[in-house]
């Protein structure tokens, strides 16, 4: 029977096969994922994994030792795989931010529908941006690469979830328990409890179901006989779901096992160094992979795409470093950057007054956060266990090779300061390339970029004046006191964007900053720009004194009805209310009556304002 054409019409296709020279001109590609989980594979060296599929597709490909995600959460990361953009630059670095492309950017499987190919999504795609336009053939449950027309060369997705952190917490029969808990390697950050030992092992028992299913997939290919022709990539979404992994930019967060394979007749598309069974050390990321997979079949990379292709026909030298970052995760808003050579990882806190593991509804499910918590909050964990739940540094630094759980913070060591300025310059080069848009508040990018897209908005320097607003997040953010004069004067910039940094500043160095700023960021309750004054607001509630500690309430409270104002701001304002401990408890019949869904802002942030007044309330003994 005649399958139907999706991507072209018929005649159009086999005018296209023709000029292309056939079908066989053009390999398959398969690309098979999973969902939070690091190199925690037997090919990867791992003695506690079982993952013979994947062990056995690594023996016949080439396994990347340096591969990384670019972000440590699922829907950004997947934002930068599909888009070949650093989310930053697009406004979509934040948690269900919902932000568009430019009309002239398109995401990449439109690029291989043109070229012909049958393109197919199994089924997840939570991109933080608007889809416009047929990007698919395919996606859905039913998605598949046999759907596809006689002939027609396919490009298919499938995803498994099996590994997901939601199925970390869910117990697995005591038949099909794999791992022993008394065997799982419990890392230096988290506490040795049974409650941790079995979240690990229940991992890695998730870990073999996602392997058994991938395995599944891979035999599909082998027994419709197109094997040969089919080239296949492996990935993981970014590290494991495990708390302090999974949310954070570090390697543990972002480091991904990444596998592929080239069938003998398609080798000569292969990476140079590719060779069965091998390794690369080459360091790769997930905004490589849009342009790979144009270079893949023979499309030239788009100019506006910021990472490099690692496969023939446009392949170029791998970067020297490659670059994480973390937004506002789920209701908690924080600006981290990460920066990864070939043996050390930087981080830059641009928001160190929020403690690592501030409240997230989500991630608190997992009986791991829970036990760690109440840990720390009875005073029973060493200094490395304790770090979590603490004041964040402005910088850190990571050397993998003698600290593979990035516990030993080098910032302060002498013999590490060349390396340490380096990175910092590999940072401050990337945000200026890029055009990080992050350093606005999220309300400010949506604003800014109303008529056009944060892209746009952000290479407008009419609109987005980068080099103010990022020096202002530096010095607001370095925690040094010597810094508050400057800090202070931020606040009478014309620019909002300048502005909100000097209130950050002054939040940051708590009292002292108040004291030092206190008439500009009295002034600052006013603000034409609301994240300013929510900014304000919270430094003055916190570290404030009678009626004015009231007049930031108010403020406060006027930007936290999410159905009549802004849903970003209302997130900032009750992120705000909640850091006013028992202060807010004057207000809680107000806290009670604001809604938990606005009804019309994007669905995909609609729960975190609900969540965050679930949490509020909780805590103020309702």
């Amino acid at each position: 029977m005649m399958k139907k054409l999706c991507s072209l019409p018929a005649a159009a296709f086999l005018l296209h096969l023709t000029s292309m020279g056939g079908a066989a001109d053009r390999p398959n590609i398969l690309w098979i994922s999973s969902e939070d989980n690091g190199p925690h594979l037997g090919c990867y060296g791992d003695d506690y994994a079982v993952s013979p599929n994947l062990d056995a597709l690594a023996a016949r490909g080439l396994r990347y030792t340096r591969a990384s995600s670019n972000a440590p959460v699922c829907a950004p990361a997947r934002t930068t795989i599909i888009s070949g953009i650093y989310p930053p630059a697009t406004g979509s670095e934040h948690m269900r931010s919902q932000t568009a492309l430019p009309d002239s950017m398109k995401m990449f499987p439109v690029y291989l529908r043109e070229a012909g190919y049958y393109c197919t999504n199994h089924s997840k795609e939570d991109y933080n941006l608007v889809t416009t336009g047929r990007v698919w053939d395919e996606s859905s449950k039913k998605a598949h690469w046999k759907n596809r027309a006689d002939g027609q060369p396919f490009f298919a997705v499938f995803n498994a979830i099996i590994s997901h952190e939601s199925q970390i917490r869910n117990a697995i029969e005591e038949k099909d328990r794999i791992h022993d808990p008394a065997k799982a390697r419990v890392p230096a950050y988290h506490p040795d409890t049974p409650e941790v030992r079995k979240d690990w092992a229940q991992y890695y028992d998730r870990i073999t179901m996602m392997d058994a299913e991938l395995g599944a997939r891979l035999q599909e290919v082998e027994d419709a006989g197109l094997a040969d022709d089919t080239i296949i990539f492996y990935w993981g979404d970014h590290g494991s779901g495990m708390p302090r992994n999974k949310r954070w930019p570090y390697n543990s967060g972002l480091q991904v096992p990444f596998i592929v394979h080239f069938p003998e007749k398609w080798k000569h598309l292969a990476p140079d160094e590719y060779t069965e069974g091998g390794t690369s050390d080459r360091r790769i990321g997930f905004v490589d992979l849009a342009p790979t997979m144009l270079s893949l079949v023979g499309i030239e990379p788009k100019k506006w795409m910021q990472g490099l292709a690692f496969v023939e026909k446009f392949e170029l030298p791998g970067a020297e470093y490659s670059f994480g970052f973390r937004g506002r995760m789920d209701e908690r808003i924080d600006l981290v950057r990460s920066v990864f050579g070939q043996r050390y990882v930087y981080l830059r806190h641009y928001m160190p007054h929020r403690i690592y593991g501030q409240y997230i509804d989500y991630m608190f499910q997992t009986p791991t956060t829970q036990v760690w918590h109440d840990l720390y909050a009875a005073g029973k964990l060493n200094e490395a266990q304790s770090h979590f739940w603490e004041r964040k540094p402005s910088e850190e630094l990571y050397d993998l090779e003698t600290d593979r759980d990035e516990v030993n913070n080098l910032v302060g060591s002498p013999e590490h300061q060349e390396i340490l300025e380096e990175m910092r310059e590999a940072h401050a080069s990337w945000e200026t390339e890029i055009r990080d848009v992050g350093f606005l508040p999220e309300a400010e990018v949506h604003a800014r970029s109303v008529g056009s897209t944060p892209y746009e908005m952000g290479h407008d320097p009419q609109k987005y004046d980068f080099k103010a607003i990022f020096a202002a997040a530096g010095i607001a953010s370095s925690q040094k006191p010597e810094d508050l004069p400057a800090i202070v004067n931020l606040l009478r910039s014309p620019d909002s964007g300048v502005r909100y940094w000097g209130a950050t500043g002054l939040l940051i160095h708590e009292g002292a900053g108040l004291k030092a700023g206190h008439d500009l960021l009295f002034k600052a309750l006013e603000d034409d720009c609301a994240s300013v004054a929510i900014v304000a607001a919270e430094a003055i509630g916190r570290y404030g004194e009678g009626t004015e500690r009231e007049k930031a309430l108010d403020v406060l409270m006027s930007h936290a009805n999410q159905a009549t104002g802004n849903v970003f701001e209302a997130l900032a304002a009750n992120n705000a209310i909640d850091y006013l401990d028992e202060f807010a408890a004057s207000r809680v019949e107000e806290i009670k009556a604001l809604p938990t869904k606005p009804g019309k802002s994007s669905p995909r942030v609609n729960e975190y304002v609900g969540s965050l007044l679930k949490t509020i309330l909780r805590e103020l003994g309702q």
